[in-house]
């Protein structure tokens, strides 16, 4: 069995590779939108959910905390009594920001000197970061013309003290450049393998194939590794470009980033194959491609986030593989997460490739008899 599907495999590198114009086409345009994105792409913020920390009982903080809460900008989402309870809603992406005020900031400010604020702020979507900061900044200087003027005092009475985790120069870079890992895999994957069976039968070898010895599983699996080798390779070469020209972080494991990557490449050639089953020509195989590519990417939370789009919308996300993608890649890449903590995003891939690869088998084996 396994020497037909590698002879099958062979034929399907062979097929692909024998034109100059695909070598050409499976290396230059990704590592060009790679630059094109790196440089190009930019966020909205829609909102803010952020935590308080209160450590003062006095009409200034007070007073400050409602500036948040009136802003439209912002929404409370916690309350913290301690320290311990500041990094989980950070890590579990919870909150965007802390507001943490000091004991003595009323006291500090009634006695006409300088208070500090601080604000813990998650950096990891370094755009996002910087435009809440710049909210935050805003409400802060609100409260000091409003303190100021009552108290006919000059200069700034309350001051921003800010810390941002993951992320401590607000590169959006850092954020960008591994969804764009992502996303061209999925580009190059999905388009290699939703055209292999379309191309079979469009030049009548199709049939061919169906007089050999070969079974449906051993032409499934002889048309999915390919893609799984092209897709790996079209990952490795967009990581090393990302963290040797971008000088992107890569603080976790290649273990647990490869390990992603393979998942992730078993649903993305799954739903190329299921594509690819369903469509006759070439030119039908690069439609379904395309008419899967386009929500795929806007459902994955690469451009916006998945928690400002409406409920419906975030239940159907759940059925995207490249959402659970992202967040491996970005977990992987910024904070460092380790394997145990990404099992919830590897197993979804896995039902969705597997789901998908099933059912391009019974679509395949239907063909066939």
């Amino acid at each position: 069995m396994w020497k037909r599907i590698h002879a099958l495999t062979i034929k399907e590198f062979l097929a692909l590779l024998k034109d100059r114009k695909s070598r050409v086409v499976i290396i230059i345009p990704p590592l060009i939108q790679l630059f094109v994105f790196s440089y190009a792409a930019t966020y909205d913020l829609k909102e803010v959910p952020f935590a308080v920390y209160n450590e003062d009982t006095g009409e200034a903080a007070r007073e400050l905390i409602a500036g948040f809460r009136d802003s439209p900008t912002f929404r409370q989402a916690a309350e913290i009594a301690r320290d311990s309870e500041i990094a989980p809603l950070i890590d579990g992406k919870d909150v965007l920001l802390v507001l943490r005020i000091g004991q003595r900031f009323t006291e500090d400010l009634l006695a006409g000197r300088p208070a500090s604020v601080q604000v813990l702020i998650d950096g990891r979507n370094s755009n996002t970061a910087s435009i809440a900061l710049s909210y935050a900044r805003a409400i802060v200087g609100s409260f000091n013309t409003r303190w100021a003027e009552r108290r006919g005092l000059q200069g700034f009475p309350a001051t921003l003290d800010v810390r941002a985790w993951f992320n401590p120069n607000f590169d959006s870079l850092w954020f960008i450049a591994p969804g764009i890992v992502g996303t061209l895999t999925l580009v190059v994957t999905l388009l290699v393998t939703a055209l292999s069976v379309a191309r079979e039968r469009e030049q009548g070898t199709f049939d061919q194939l169906l007089v050999t010895p070969l079974r449906p599983f051993e032409i499934l699996v002889g048309k999915a590794l390919p893609g799984m080798i092209i897709g790996t390779f079209e990952a490795t070469l967009i990581i090393v470009a990302a963290v040797l020209w971008f000088q992107i972080p890569l603080r976790g494991s290649l273990l647990t980033l490869y390990t992603g990557i393979s998942f992730f490449l078993l649903s993305a050639v799954g739903m190329g194959l299921l594509i690819s089953s369903l469509a006759v020509t070439q030119q039908q195989g690069l439609l379904g491609a395309f008419m899967f590519l386009v929500p795929a990417i806007i459902l994955s939370g690469f451009a916006t986030p998945i928690a400002n789009m409406s409920p419906p919308v975030q239940v159907l996300t759940l059925l995207n593989p490249m959402r659970y993608f992202m967040v491996i890649l970005r977990s992987v890449f910024i904070e460092g997460t380790p394997f145990g903590l990404l099992l919830d995003q590897f197993w979804p891939m896995a039902v969705i490739g597997v789901a998908a690869l099933t059912l391009a088998a019974a679509l395949f084996r239907k063909r066939m008899y």
